[in-house]
């Protein structure tokens, strides 16, 4: 405990002793320079507050530009829209074939440059009678799609084109086909069935 002691007496002595010697090399400052810094303290506090509010202001004015861009513009269609969709899908082929087939009145038939638009009523076949399913919908083909004909064609079996056949399913009768799909929808032919047209 002694021991404890003299090293606090001797702790005690030395810090004092630095204290003085620190009281006696300071010297105080000139009020002139007191006023000076604090002059330059209040100039440097306007200053960090002036530079704050501009900041604040800055992001305010950043954050409301933001929010107006971010408003979606709808932005005009590059196409046209399309009518109402139809209740059609196109036939996929079952596995291991290659075309799906459907079977449907094919009529009114408009040449539109190099394609032929037509309107098919899609027909379904219930104890070997043909019968509407109520699906309309029409195809827009090439001009050159292969049309496998037989009463269009004179009454005997011959392959032709559909551009042919404009004029001879423009109006008037109705002519059943079986239209074949490949697997990614497109019409590859069309062939007429026995049946005679309405």
């Amino acid at each position: 405990m002694a021991d404890r002691t003299e090293l606090e007496r001797r702790l005690e002595r030395n810090l004092t002793g630095l204290a003085e010697s620190g009281r006696q090399q300071v010297m105080p400052l000139a009020a002139h320079r007191v006023r000076a810094r604090g002059e330059q303290r209040k100039r440097r506090r306007r200053v960090a507050v002036a530079f704050g509010g501009a900041l604040l202001a800055a992001a305010v004015v950043v954050g409301g530009l933001s929010l107006v861009r971010a408003v979606p513009v709808p932005e005009p269609a590059a196409i046209a829209p399309t009518p109402a969709v139809s209740g059609f899908v196109p036939p996929s082929p079952a596995p291991g074939e290659a075309y799906a087939s459907e079977l449907g009145y094919v009529y009114g038939a408009v040449a539109q440059g190099d394609r032929v638009r037509v309107t098919v009523e899609q027909l379904r076949t219930v104890r070997g009678t043909a019968v509407p399913t109520g699906v309309v919908h029409t195809l827009t083909l090439p001009r050159w799609t292969l049309v496998e004909a037989r009463q269009l064609s004179g009454g005997s079996p011959a392959d032709m084109r559909l551009e042919q056949l404009v004029s001879r399913l423009a109006a008037g009768p109705r002519w059943m086909f079986a239209i074949d799909y490949d697997s990614e929808g497109r019409v590859e032919s069309l062939r007429e069935t026995d049946r005679s047209p309405e």
